[in-house]
């Protein structure tokens, strides 16, 4: 083929489709309809099955839902949490407050970005970095080490004591209006350096900015509690009420979980990247001094092993995965056979899991919970997922991931150590190798 297209190419395109009679029947079909359900394979959709052979006995007979938000990292976070403190007190039923950590997420953020922006003095202002920097300053995701960061720092407190407010339901205009004023604050800190500011001013101007971003928080999402009282029922009707508690109090004596034992583990089969190797990533974080981002990049057959062993033993596990592919939101199911796309389109989708990483067809996007897994013959069948998208889809809140979708689309888990093998935890003492910012083992860090 020639640099342009031909009439000649025009015709022969033509002809390609005219000749394979079954595009006829997708074009009838699509023109009316949308592609999932015209794609829609029965043979899996009829044999779906929400039931399984280990599951968590704490699981919540609620699930949370983060709304009009990208926030899924900290409710799968917090939804781990309270499995521990709902088994400690016996609850039926409980949250964390997501408006609490989300408070405190966007302030860290804010002085995180601030800081890069310091740290960044000598980059052009239409560098890669730099816009990278300023795109989205202050965006709701999140990878677990900024959890646990926040969490150490801060501590949590119950729904009932700060409970949400519509900005942090629906977020999308306050991150914008948080957005322009840290790019405001960003030009004006480059703008002091050229002018040859000494480093003290500089800091104390960072202090004036940091206390607009703290107003601007409480006029969106509310002043947070420095103490509070808690008090609730648990399953058998028993009145239990805790004062003069703190968040840090909260979650050190009443949350029964350490945060620091869970690392993190990824399956990215790319080649930038090496298996049994330590990777983190550049410039991503929140909170300044925390701990950074660590992810041993084993091969999935570990992953699974570790994912089995909590499960087993009555601990969720959070991960992070590529949602919108391959999946039904209403049947709440994950599956790779799912949808016969390649017949209905007269093509055949053959990236495999590292070429769809490499070349921006797929990263990590959402973050939720393994509650439950179901084993036949010793090896994983489907996966049982609670996430935090509200009760309409899949069974009350509650999804279906098979095994095979697992494989091509699961990139990330968070276990306790004791579930990992010595090599891996060794893994863990090296120092890791430093991944670009747009890596996609950072996406989902970068949600809206």
């Amino acid at each position: 083929m020639k640099k342009y297209i031909s009439n000649e190419n025009i015709s022969k395109f033509k002809n390609s489709y005219l000749n394979q009679k079954q595009l006829k029947l997708s074009r009838n079909a699509l023109t009316r309809s949308q592609i999932n359900d015209v794609a829609m394979d029965w043979d899996a959709f009829s044999i779906t099955n929400h039931e399984y052979s280990d599951i968590i006995s704490t699981e919540m007979k609620k699930v949370t839902n983060q709304k009009a938000s990208g926030r899924c990292w900290g409710f799968a976070g917090l939804n781990l949490m309270r499995l521990s403190l709902a088994e400690k007190y016996n609850l039926e039923d409980f949250e964390f407050s997501q408006n609490y950590f989300m408070f405190f997420d966007k302030l860290e953020k804010a002085n995180y970005f601030l800081e890069n922006i310091i740290n960044t003095f000598n980059e052009p202002y239409e560098s890669r970095l730099m816009m990278h920097l300023l795109d989205n300053p202050v965006q709701d995701g999140g990878q677990w080490d900024m959890f646990v960061n926040l969490i150490e720092k801060y501590g949590v407190v119950p729904k009932s004591v700060m409970p949400e407010s519509f900005q942090s339901s629906q977020s999308r205009m306050m991150n914008g209006f948080l957005t322009r004023k840290l790019r405001e604050f960003a030009y004006n800190l480059r703008k002091l350096n050229k002018e040859g500011i000494t480093e003290t001013d500089l800091r104390l101007e960072k202090e004036n900015m940091m206390s607009i971003i703290y107003s601007m928080l409480c006029i969106f999402l509310g002043n947070p509690p420095e103490k509070f009282s808690w008090q609730t029922r648990d399953r058998k009707n028993k009145f239990l009420k805790i004062q003069d508690l703190t968040p840090i109090s909260f979650y050190k004596d009443h949350t029964n979980v350490n945060l620091k034992d869970k690392l993190c583990l990824i399956h990215a089969p790319m080649s930038n990247k090496k298996m049994n190797e330590l990777y983190t990533v550049k410039y991503l974080g929140n909170v300044v001094d925390g701990q950074i981002i660590k992810y041993a990049n084993v091969d999935i057959p570990e992953i699974k092993k570790a994912a089995i062993k909590s499960i087993k033993n009555n601990e969720a596990v959070w991960f992070g995965c590529d949602v919108g592919k391959m999946f039904d939101r209403d049947l709440g199911l994950m599956d790779m056979d799912l949808y016969d796309y390649d017949s209905v389109l007269g093509t055949k989708f053959s990236m495999d899991k590292a070429t769809r990483l490499e070349y921006g067809d797929s990263m990590m996007t959402h973050a939720m919970l393994f509650t439950g897994v179901d084993i036949e013959d010793g090896k994983p069948q489907k996966w049982r997922v609670e996430n935090s998208w509200g009760t309409k889809g899949g069974k009350k809140g509650y999804y279906l991931m098979t095994d095979k979708w697992f494989d091509e689309y699961n990139y990330e888990i968070v276990v306790d150590k004791k579930y990992l093998t010595p090599e891996i935890l060794d893994l863990f003492k090296k120092d890791p190798q430093p991944l670009e910012p747009w890596d996609p083992m950072g996406a989902l860090a970068l949600a809206l």
